[in-house]
């Protein structure tokens, strides 16, 4: 998702062990319904620099819905950290809103409350098909086997930004393109106070993207086919280890970024403090701190050998934002009206390109104005090397009892305490434990 979050796993958790069944959303007795209808309520996520970008942006293209449709749309833009919250107490209120954005890695958790309405073969249908959407962006929408709890809105994936100034003065000619390869530029970078890449390491959701595509490329992954933890096996030990390394071992990021968690590194990125950063669709954040358009470049984030595509050679989990409809809203038609007007070829193009995002929508992507050099490389990520976050209940739990133990371990790294494959397992399998619980 644009802005990474923290999720509120425990709130998730007793939900779902409560069995909540999808008593929430829906129009109030003034909103419509599928006989006539009038209103929709829409909770929009933060996506702009702040609500009230966000208010500019969404306002006219809810007046042409209208004016298509005769259907007004109440919007709420939801910032991220009230966002997750609101849904689940809606979803036992009975008090939400017809239509919602939900960061897509909680697909599967709100998927098993049953709150949401599920996008089968006749739903997806009605908004043009599901194969007007990347297979991978679908993905992240609920749990392998069932029908989508939600549907593609807004895609992102993740890039190498390097500082071309940087690099000419080191005398590195192009990105890294495996991980040896990056620590070896990054060590040429790493001196005069200045260091070779940057971290948010205590964010939570940001360590589990970063461990979770290392995981992938050691051919292993966090949990089981049956969906329980396997947080300990091997390959997530060492995949955890060698994105600590990176500050504990090979000491080409800064001690400090241990502590971050407010997109610091992008700022010391766009300062010329680091030289490198793996983060989502940065332009406007780089634009907004003072960096122009040449001075910085995107690459596809480093792979152990070879190039990025698909097996052991993943590079980002696939990230961005879904849109979902409570399953009880009385204006149900009104519902799948606006999903497939937002999701339309001219409004993905629009909005995608406001929020420097990519459409999920295949034609909509083929746009001019996604050929961009740096949202190419997004772009071509997501369609050929990117995966989805572990599709299972308990995922937000995930987030919080594995980031937690990355960000112990960033830590450990930062007050120069070993790091060792025994520490680093003994860590993951606390959060296993916690997980368990």
């Amino acid at each position: 998702m644009r802005t990474i979050r923290a999720a509120a796993a425990a709130t998730l958790a007793i939900s779902i062990a409560a069995g909540v069944t999808g008593c929430g959303g829906g129009t109030s007795s003034s909103g419509g319904s599928n006989d006539a209808p009038k209103t929709l309520t829409y909770w929009a996520s933060n996506q702009g620099p702040s609500i009230e970008a966000d208010k500019k942006i969404l306002t006219p293209e809810l007046k042409k819905f209208e004016e298509q449709t005769g259907i007004k749309v109440k919007l709420e833009v939801v910032p991220w950290a009230d966002l997750l919250n609101r849904i689940l107490a809606a979803t036992t209120s009975g008090q939400g809103p017809d239509v919602l954005n939900i960061g897509n890695t909680w697909s599967a958790s709100l998927q098993a409350t049953g709150a949401l309405l599920p996008w089968d073969k006749a739903n997806f249908d009605a908004i043009g098909g599901r194969d007007r959407f990347v297979d991978s962006a679908v993905a992240s929408a609920g749990a392998e086997g069932k029908d989508p709890s939600a549907v593609p809105l807004y895609s992102l994936a993740y890039a190498l930004y390097y500082n071309k100034k940087s690099f000419a003065e080191a005398g590195i000619s192009g990105p890294p393109a495996t991980w040896d390869e990056l620590v070896e530029d990054g060590k040429k970078l790493s001196k005069n106070g200045k260091w070779g890449l940057g971290a948010e390491g205590s964010n939570l959701s940001n360590n589990i993207h970063q461990t979770f595509v290392l995981a992938q490329q050691h051919g292993a992954d966090f949990f089981d086919a049956a969906g329980k933890p396997t947080f300990t096996s091997d390959g997530a030990v060492a995949a955890v280890k060698q994105y600590i390394d990176l500050m504990a071992k090979d000491k080409i990021i800064a001690p400090g970024n241990a502590e971050y968690a407010q997109n610091q590194s992008l700022t010391d990125f766009a300062k010329g403090k680091t030289a490198m950063v793996l983060w989502q669709a940065a332009a406007s954040t780089f634009a907004s701190q003072g960096m122009k358009p040449e001075e910085w470049g995107a690459a596809p984030v480093p792979v152990a050998s070879g190039t990025p595509g698909q097996g052991k050679n993943i590079n980002s989990m696939v990230a961005g934002i879904n849109m979902a409809v409570f399953k009880n809203t009385k204006n149900i038609d009104g519902a799948k009206k606006f999903v497939k007007f937002m999701t339309s070829d001219a409004e993905q193009k629009l909005l995608n390109k406001t929020y420097g995002s990519i459409p999920p929508v295949k034609t909509a992507q083929a746009d001019a104005a996604f050929s961009a050099p740096d949202l190419a490389v997004l772009r071509d990520t997501l369609a050929k090397s990117a995966a989805p976050l572990p599709q299972v209940p308990n995922e937000s739990q995930f987030e919080t009892a594995v980031g937690t133990a990355v960000k112990e371990l960033w830590a450990d790294a930062a007050a120069g305490r070993p790091v060792t494959t025994e520490s680093v397992k003994a860590r993951l399998e606390k959060a296993q434990q916690t997980m368990q619980q």
